[in-house]
């Protein structure tokens, strides 16, 4: 758990795309970890962590990679379309979501575990789908993409909060803060969450409700961890205050 594992160690297109990222993330961050051990060494699994920059993933990608596996997100279907990006997505790995709760997209789902599951990948999910909209960067409310995918395949459901990102790219701000340099930014992995009693019932809507929920309740106390505050006891809802989700990932 946490230390090198096989698919970082085998020369791959990943190397070629650390050794342009990671000087520049080492000039623009200073991370700090804790759970690091948490993410698995090998095997699949599916890492959700909270959501509140346009740099986030940049950020979760790196932290994944330091800790020692291969950062594969889910990215929108058109964009596998694209040429050249379609490509660069196909060869890394990443995996098309599932736009639409229909029976077409949970065939794609149980396809994409079973994709994870026999070749020991691991998926990155944000389960809020798109930037939080809680005025205050909390965790809002969730979508059932991640524990839709973790049931599926019986695969583990990792939690985690990332902090200080803000500082270098804030919500919808446009540019980076590139000074001053080596920004702290901390990163906590949680214990995976417990589905034992949902194993199967992928295509449940309460299950998934109710994994859902599990999951949001723990990046949200990991993110009070590092954030050292208390988060507002209802979450945010977008459609409570006429906010419209847009270019959320998952249904």
């Amino acid at each position: 758990m946490g230390s090198r594992s096989p698919e970082k160690s085998r020369p791959s297109v990943w190397w070629l795309l650390a050794a342009v990222v990671l000087p520049f993330m080492s000039y623009l961050t200073k991370m700090t970890f804790v759970g690091k051990e948490k993410l698995p060494r090998d095997g699949a699994f599916v890492l959700a962590p909270n959501h509140y920059s346009e740099f986030d993933p940049l950020v979760v990608a790196v932290a994944v990679w330091r800790i020692g596996r291969a950062p594969r997100f889910m990215a929108k279907e058109s964009l596998f379309r694209v040429p050249v990006v379609g490509a660069a997505l196909r060869a890394t790995g990443m995996i098309p979501v599932a736009r639409a709760a229909s029976g077409a997209a949970a065939k794609q789902t149980m396809a994409q575990a079973k994709d994870l599951v026999e070749h020991g990948r691991g998926v990155i999910v944000y389960p809020e789908g798109t930037l939080t909209r809680d005025p205050d960067l909390w965790p809002m409310r969730g979508k059932s993409g991640a524990v839709r995918l973790a049931l599926a395949g019986d695969i583990p459901l990792i939690p985690m909060a990332q902090w200080g990102t803000q500082e270098i790219m804030g919500r919808y701000q446009k540019g980076l803060k590139l000074w001053p340099p080596r920004k702290p930014v901390q990163v906590i992995i949680g214990d995976p969450i417990d589905l034992s009693d949902l194993k199967g019932r992928s295509g449940d809507q309460a299950a998934l409700n109710e994994a859902t929920t599990r999951l949001m309740d723990a990046i949200t106390a990991l993110l009070e961890q590092i954030r050292h505050e208390k988060a507002p006891q209802q979450r945010w809802n977008p459609t409570d205050h006429g906010q419209k989700e847009t270019g959320r990932l998952d249904s």
